[in-house]
């Protein structure tokens, strides 16, 4: 017990800043923010790292937080594991960036501009589309009748040709009776 006042002070204060700093880590390292910011800048390295090894440059990062590096972050982890699988192959990078761009672009929403070309272009192939339908229908609908005629005349020859087969087989049916009978 041979501290003073002034020595307890000291301590106490030394104790409080190394709480205060240990505090500040874990709220850095538990904060949401903090935990996004982590895993873009991983998943930034591994694309930079996987892009120097296919085409074998080394790209440049970008700071900020647009729309590219947020599909970077969620895409970091599929990179990671395609990455043995292309490397040295940009032939095979770019069929996965390809497949990862459709998966990216079906998650986002139509622009009013997108939605506007796609209604122009369903209502010009209704516009033009609706006479060639006409055309088709109109002309099954000839093959049907002609079809349909031509299987009326086979099954008339089939049933005079049957009628023909029976008297035939008749008439001799009874020529052969009626020579075991004699």
């Amino acid at each position: 017990m041979g501290q003073t006042t002034e020595e307890l002070n000291t301590e106490i204060a030394g104790t409080r800043q190394e709480l205060a700093s240990d505090l500040d880590a874990l709220q850095d390292r538990v904060s949401p923010q903090a935990i996004v910011d982590r895993r873009k800048a991983a998943a930034r390295r591994r694309l930079q790292g996987l892009r120097s090894r296919v085409m074998g440059s080394q790209g440049s990062g970008s700071a900020g937080t647009s729309a590219a590096d947020r599909v970077r972050g969620a895409a970091g982890d599929a990179a990671g594991t395609a990455q043995e699988k292309v490397e040295g192959s940009p032939l095979a990078a770019g069929v996965i960036a390809f497949g990862a761009g459709m998966v990216i672009a079906a998650m986002l929403p139509a622009t009013e501009a997108e939605a506007e070309a796609s209604r122009r272009i369903v209502d010009t192939a209704r516009e033009q589309g609706g006479p060639v339908a006409e055309s088709v229908s109109s002309a099954g609908r000839e093959m049907a009748s002609d079809l349909k005629d031509s299987a009326d005349r086979a099954a008339h020859e089939v049933a005079d040709r049957a009628k023909e087969s029976a008297a035939t087989v008749k008439d001799e049916g009874s020529a052969s009776a009626t020579r075991v009978g004699s």
